[in-house]
This record gives C-alpha cells, sequence and structure tokens, in this order.
C-alpha cells in the first residue's frame, strides 16, 4: 500500500475517536507507518467531530487537506457535507443516511438541510463515488445501535488492501472483552 488518506466524521458519541484509534491499530498490525489526528473541540454528545487517520511506508503530517482524502466515513448526513470538499479525485465518501439533529435545529433557530444525499451526488458526479448506506439499522441490528462506528468500517474495509481479519484482531485489541461480540457482529 502507498497510502492511505481518511476522514471519519460524525457528532459526538458516534465513536468516531474509537473508531480511529483502531485505524490505527490496523495499520500497525500491517506494519505502516500511522498519524491519527482528533478535532473535536466542544463536541460533547451531537457536537461535531472529526478524526483523521493517515497511513502508508512513512506519514508525516496527520492532518488531511481538502481534495487529499482518499475515503470519507460520514457517520451522519450533515456532517457527510460539511467534510466532502476534503475527498480526493477518485475517493470514496461513505455516509450512514441517519440524521443526528443538532441542537440549533431542534430549538427550531436552524433548519436542517434538505437534499443531502442529491448534494453529495453532485460533489462525488465524475470525480468520486458517494454511496450511503443504513448503517444504524445495521448497528440495531448487530445489537446495539452504538456500533455505527464498526459498521461503517467494516462497509470502508472493502475500499482497502487490508483483509477484515486485521480488522477483528484490532477489535479484540481495541474493545473490552463484553464488547468485542457486539462489534465483531457490526464488522
Amino acid at each position: 500500500m502507498n497510502k492511505l488518506d481518511l476522514v471519519l466524521a460524525g457528532v459526538g458519541g458516534q465513536g468516531t475517536l474509537v473508531a480511529g484509534k483502531l485505524l490505527g491499530r490496523v495499520a500497525l498490525k500491517e506494519g505502516l507507518d500511522v498519524r491519527v489526528s482528533e478535532v473535536h473541540g466542544m463536541a460533547q454528545r451531537g457536537g461535531s467531530v472529526i478524526t483523521y487517520v493517515r497511513m502508508g511506508p512513512r506519514v508525516h503530517s496527520p492532518v488531511v487537506e481538502p481534495g487529499q482524502a482518499d475515503v470519507i466515513l460520514a457517520f451522519e448526513q450533515l456532517e457527510a457535507l460539511r467534510w466532502a470538499h476534503l475527498l480526493a479525485r477518485g475517493g470514496v465518501l461513505l455516509m450512514n443516511e441517519s440524521r443526528v439533529v443538532p441542537m440549533s435545529v431542534g430549538m427550531g433557530q436552524a433548519r436542517y438541510p434538505e437534499g443531502v444525499a442529491d448534494r453529495l451526488q453532485q460533489v462525488g458526479d465524475g470525480r468520486a463515488t458517494v454511496r450511503s448506506l443504513d448503517a444504524t439499522g445495521l448497528a440495531r441490528e448487530a445489537g446495539s445501535e452504538k456500533a455505527v462506528n464498526i459498521v461503517m468500517l467494516g462497509a470502508m474495509a472493502h475500499c482497502l488492501a487490508i483483509g477484515p481479519d486485521i480488522f477483528i484482531e484490532a477489535i479484540a485489541d481495541v474493545f473490552a472483552p463484553r464488547l468485542q461480540d457486539l462489534n465483531r457482529k457490526a464488522f
């Protein structure tokens, strides 16, 4: 593998940071250099969270610049739209179809944008692949909606030259024993 620049975008409570940690562990198990950087500022449950994961033979900076992300995993629709500018030509954006309504929308101070999926198709049209999935529903089927992050990683694993066994090993490393079965099912 030459290099892989990933962006994980979600809101507080969706496991964005844990997914980044898991990807970092996967890269190390593959013998790759890896850098993980998180931006979560005031992101308590419901606030925007982004994690950059860069892996390859040699990685210097942890930050993925605009137009550089090979893969964007968006755990929520609005976060997909917010970070789509980071997607590289030929990249892949995978978006969870679920919405997490921001507090400002819930209080009537703002509106949730309509047509997010259509707008994202325009972003990807001719230069990138944009796909959506019901990761929340799949996580629920696996045993917990909290496993959205692992469902998204499972969907993304098909885009990588890294076998699923490495992810399963990393799940065993990162999660407590009582959470491993749930996360293996979600993957």
